[in-house]
Order: C-alpha cells, then sequence, then structure tokens
C-alpha cells in the first residue's frame, strides 16, 4: 500500500471533503480489512521499524503482487512510487482517492478508484462506506495494464525501433518550436506581442498538443503590455480545442487574463468554475477576492450591493490566507477590506492580518522569491500596521536597492492613504517623513 501516514490537511473546499484526514485510521480500518478480504496480505511501507531504504522500496513495488496507491492528497512520494510501479510491472497497480479530491494533471486522466469520505476522523461507519466502495472495483482493476506498457509497444525490451526514429522526429520538431518561443521573449518589449501572434498564427491555430497549446498560452499573456491585451490572451485560450481548453492551467490563466481585462462578473463565474473542477488554492481565491473587490469599489449600483462585494471580498481573501500563510497577497489585502467593513474586532482582525503579512513576506525575501511584487507588499503592510520602526527599516532597504526594486512610484498613494488611518500624531508625522524620505530616493 503506498499512502501517505498520521494526519494530513486536505485543502478541500469547505463542505466538499474534511480539513484533515487520518491515513493510519484509513489503513487500519478500511485498507486492511479490504486487502485481507481480497486474499493479499496487507504491507504499508512505513511499517518497518526504520527508515525504509531506496533499494527496499523499489524491491517492493516491483515484487508485490498487487501494489494499490490512494492518491487523495498530492504527496510526493505516492505519486514517485506509482511512477516506479507503472514502469516496473505491467499489470497490479490500481489508483483509490476521496471522491472529492482533486488530482495532479498526470494522474488525473487515470482511471481511478472513488470512494467516500465525509469523516476524516474515519469513524465505523466511514470505514464500512469505503470497504464496500473499492472492494470489487479493485478485483476488476487489478489486471488493467499500466500506461508505460499500454503507451510503448514492446516495453521494456523489445520496442519497435521505427517508434523510436518517429520520437526523435517528434522531439526536434518540439525543440525547433521552443527555440521560435524563446525568440520572442528576446525580442523588445514593444515587439513582443506581434511576434507572438505571428507565432500563433503559425503554430497554433490548432495547436498539434496540450504542450503547444500552453506555451503559446503562457506566451501571449508574458507579452501583454497595455489593458487591451488581456483580451487577446482570453480569445487565444477560448479559441483552443475543447479538450485543451478545459484543462485547469488554461482555466486560471483564462479567469486572470479576465480579471485583469476589467471584466469582474465573467471573471469570478470563470474562477468559481475552475474551483469547482480543480478545487481551491490562494491564487486563485486571492485573484477571486480582487474581483469582488472591484465590484466594490467600482462597479457596485447600490450600498447593498457594495456591502456583499465586500463581504465577498473578504470571504475570499480569508480561505486563501488559511489555506497557506506564506501566500501573502490574500493576508496583505486583508487589512483595508476589514476597516472599510469596519465591524466590531475588525481593526483586530486587520493588525493580525497584516502581520501575518509582514511575516510571509519576510520569509519570501529570505528564500529569494521571485516575485516582483514581494518588496512593494511588504512596504505597503508596514505602513498599513502604522509601524514607523518597520517603515523606517524597509526606507533604508529602499534607499539601498533603489526605488526600481521597490516600485516606489506604484505603492505611495497606497502608502499616503495608509497613513490617514494611523491615530497617533507622533506615528502619523514619522511615517510622511518616510515617505518623503523615499520619494526622493
Amino acid at each position: 500500500m503506498i499512502m501517505p501516514y498520521g494526519r494530513k490537511a486536505t485543502q478541500a473546499e469547505p463542505g466538499r471533503g474534511p480539513a484533515e484526514i487520518d491515513f493510519n485510521a484509513l489503513w487500519d480500518r478500511a485498507y486492511v480489512p479490504t486487502i485481507k478480504a481480497l486474499g493479499y496480505e496487507p504491507v504499508r511501507a512505513d511499517q518497518d521499524t526504520g527508515a525504509l531504504i531506496v533499494s527496499q522500496m523499489l524491491e517492493r513495488l516491483y515484487f508485490a503482487d498487487l501494489v494499490l496507491a490512494d492518491m487523495t492528497i498530492p504527496n510526493g512520494n505516492v505519486y514517485y512510487e506509482v511512477g516506479i510501479r507503472h514502469a516496473s510491472q505491467k499489470t497490479g497497480c490500481v489508483l483509490l482517492a476521496a471522491e472529492w479530491s482533486k488530482q495532479l494533471f498526470d494522474v488525473v486522466q487515470m482511471r481511478t478508484i472513488r470512494y467516500p469520505l465525509a469523516d476524516g476522523n474515519i469513524p465505523d461507519a466511514t470505514a464500512a462506506a469505503v470497504q464496500a466502495a473499492i472492494r470489487d472495483d479493485i478485483r476488476s482493476l487489478c489486471a488493467g495494464i499500466s500506461p508505460m506498457h499500454q503507451s510503448i509497444p514492446g516495453y521494456p525490451m523489445n520496442v519497435d525501433p521505427r517508434k523510436a526514429s518517429t520520437m526523435r522526429d517528434q522531439l526536434a520538431e518540439l525543440a525547433a518550436f521552443q527555440t521560435k518561443v524563446r525568440a520572442v521573449r528576446a525580442a523588445p518589449a514593444a515587439d513582443r506581442m506581434r511576434q507572438a501572434l505571428d507565432l500563433i498564427a503559425t503554430e497554433g491555430r490548432p495547436p498539434a498538443t496540450y504542450s503547444i497549446a500552453l506555451a503559446l498560452l503562457l506566451l501571449i499573456r508574458d507579452c501583454v503590455v497595455t489593458l487591451s491585451d488581456w483580451s487577446l490572451v482570453v480569445e487565444y485560450a477560448r479559441g483552443l480545442p475543447e479538450h485543451f481548453a478545459n484543462e485547469p492551467e488554461v482555466l486560471e490563466i483564462r479567469a486572470f487574463a479576465a480579471a485583469q481585462g476589467g471584466n469582474s462578473v465573467q471573471s469570478i463565474a470563470e474562477l468559481q468554475t475552475l474551483i469547482d473542477l480543480t478545487g481551491p488554492t490562494p491564487e486563485r481565491l486571492g485573484l477571486m477576492g480582487g474581483r469582488y473587490k472591484r465590484l466594490a469599489k467600482v462597479e457596485a449600483a447600490t450600498e447593498s450591493e457594495r456591502r456583499q462585494a465586500l463581504a465577498k471580498a473578504i470571504e475570499c481573501y480569508e480561505r486563501g490566507m488559511e489555506l497557506d500563510l506564506n501566500a501573502y497577497y490574500c493576508s496583505s489585502n486583508l487589512p483595508r477590506m476589514y476597516r472599510a467593513r469596519a465591524r466590531a474586532g475588525d481593526e483586530e482582525r486587520a493588525q493580525t492580518a497584516l502581520r501575518l503579512a509582514i511575516a510571509a513576506c519576510e520569509r519570501a525575501k529570505r528564500l529569494n522569491v521571485a516575485d516582483e511584487w514581494l518588496r512593494p507588499t511588504l512596504l505597503a503592510a508596514a505602513f498599513d500596521l502604522g509601524d514607523p520602526d518597520k517603515a523606517e527599516e524597509l526606507a533604508d532597504e529602499v534607499i539601498a536597492e533603489g526605488q526600481a526594486a521597490w516600485k516606489v512610484q506604484s505603492v505611495l498613494l497606497d502608502l499616503e492613504t495608509s497613513v490617514l488611518h494611523v491615530d497617533d500624531i507622533a506615528k502619523r508625522s514619522r511615517l510622511y517623513a518616510i515617505i518623503e524620505r523615499i520619494r526622493i530616493a
């Protein structure tokens, strides 16, 4: 049995699945009885008293009569070991997952037995439901041929050499295409979009493979210069063949482009569809929060609509922050949302979110995370917090590293707006002085 062990977070959307699963209980109460009922001896990789060395793991994966793999959460060890089994044996590997879970791209296309799992503690009723859902399907799928053996006739010892020659030609064509993509990315910024559209006209209508479709979509996205360019990204994504257009990566880019183009209602609908299909992430919830924020600030026709949009923005940002406290985009947006709502306790919530955002930004700086908005987010958070000591420390870094690295011109207005909410006169005066230091740096 390949599966996680101990209690693990699921990142399931609220209402769709439990927040955590006790995988040890799932093994003991559901998998072991099922495996025994099927006539096998249940063995789990982590049950050795010491760490399982790689050679032992490989031997088990090769020699086992049957390998079951629980794919409910994206566990790296599980995915790796499934790949080993698929490559090493023609049959005898069965994938299982909770019915509400979303698998990563390569695996989502493979036949997977689904089981109900409403309670991650695995009480008796849940264990019985899991056993009933998987037992017969394991029996019927255990003779299924692995993707590796199915895709390459004669694998591993008798592969047709003509197939290798064909594959070499395909790889050469892909390498030539990737050279063209790199050439567009290296072109002057003002000419990139035209060159990207020319490349799409010759290589991408329709694209021969999903990898080409995704490469062209990412290329045109990265060539955007003006606000109107985002419509070109949306247009290309919508024009892809259906089996490409509905892939999660494409849906996310399309929703992002729609959001940047200003169509908040359309973007919210596309993001919600994406979350329903593949699950929530901080990035998706942050994007949706931003669209509701725009509705609240700009597009709401009545005060009631504004308040509703503000509430939805806060809900999205909170959910995104809870999924990953290191994803500072969501937490950095919450303070202004709380202050605009102005309920009892919202100022305390704003202060908590700000401290989380600052801690996440500082961690990302230490790890050299490649995000051009990291520094300006950290700077704005210090002013939102009304902390002149932190702002002074960051101002020294702005002066040392230059305005461009901190996108000073993009955040000056936000900094000035934040200072207006600082009640302490002495702190407010210091913060204004720091803004002037940054302005002339």
